[in-house]
């Protein structure tokens, strides 16, 4: 198999965020105990800190005994799961982030700050979500999240029908399970910013070390039945071994009769919401992002340039 030629698929802005990443988030930091994996993380996200938006507040609240943050706005909210391999991240990592989609929307935000593995194995951050998302249910939400956070998403959606009807999911990069022997798994197994080995690695720890039996609500993807799920955008970064997932998961939901939109985001990495203020491509996918929620919110959806290919 020919590897990519990364140098042509990225563009300059790009490196430059991924070289400022690998400064603060070396690519040998998976090697590094738990605790220091988190702070180096911890710190890495402040670096690309953007502030908040004018007139965007947040408070922290306790939300079904899970710890949030609330961005106060208009209904319907946005319960939003943040990435981090179900190892680091929290209210801090992605503060800014869902400031500014509360900044674009108008719409309430509520962060939730799940339980984190190893400490606390599957179904353990699941349950969060699902606990903050049934606490939630009785008005109406979408669902959103990137990386890990992609994955509770989809599996709290799968999880709540006939229980909670979300006005829509978004997707950001997100690991639902795919098969890692095929596809974009190997052809972009030594993607920078995410490698195949990560996937696996965070996979692993999730399970303290121990390979689950099948299961869709730890893998999305495989369950059997894909009716009834909100509309979706599911959006993949082009230079990511996770980049099948989106594009398998939006199929599944359409062939169910359902409507889902797969985005590939050309030349873009895993990780790349942090680069939405210093990388074009980047700033032009969180634009289809807020869009997105902004349609789902309305009953619509969403119109935007999609990427080229």
């Amino acid at each position: 198999m020919t590897a990519p030629d990364y140098q042509s698929l990225i563009d300059a802005p790009t490196w430059e965020f991924i070289r400022a990443t690998d400064a603060a988030y070396p690519p040998d930091t998976a090697s590094l105990s738990i605790a220091d994996q988190r702070a180096i993380y911890d710190r890495m996200c402040r670096i690309f800190f953007r502030g908040y938006p004018e007139g965007v507040t947040a408070e922290d609240r306790r939300i079904a005994g899970v710890p949030c943050r609330v961005y106060p706005g208009a209904l319907p909210r946005v319960v939003y799961f943040h990435g981090g391999g179900f190892v680091v991240g929290g209210l801090h990592s992605h503060d800014d982030v869902c400031a500014e989609i509360r900044g674009r929307t108008g719409l309430e935000v509520v962060s939730v700050d799940y339980r984190l593995s190893p400490e606390h194995r599957h179904p353990a951050a699941l349950d969060d979500a699902l606990a903050v998302t049934r606490a939630l249910g009785a008005e109406p939400l979408l669902l959103a999240g990137d990386s890990a956070g992609g994955n509770l998403a989809a599996a709290t959606a799968h999880a709540l029908r006939g229980e909670v009807a979300p006005l829509g999911q978004v997707l950001i990069y997100p690991g639902l399970g795919g098969d890692r022997d095929a596809g974009s798994s190997l052809t972009h197994a030594h993607a920078p910013m995410l490698t195949r080995d990560d996937v696996i690695f965070y996979a692993g720890i999730r399970h303290g070390g121990e390979i689950p039996d099948p299961d869709p609500s730890v893998s999305p993807l495989l369950d059997p039945d894909f009716t009834g799920l909100p509309p979706t955008l599911a959006l993949s970064a082009e230079c990511d071994p996770l980049a099948d997932d989106a594009m398998h998961y939006a199929g599944r939901i359409n062939a169910a009769g359902g409507r889902a939109l797969w985005l590939k985001e050309p030349g873009l990495v895993h990780g790349y919401l942090r680069a939405r203020a210093s990388v074009p491509r980047a700033s032009a996918s969180f634009t289809r992002i807020v869009t997105a929620l902004s349609a789902f919110a309305n009953g619509d959806w969403p119109i935007f340039e999609e990427p080229a290919p």
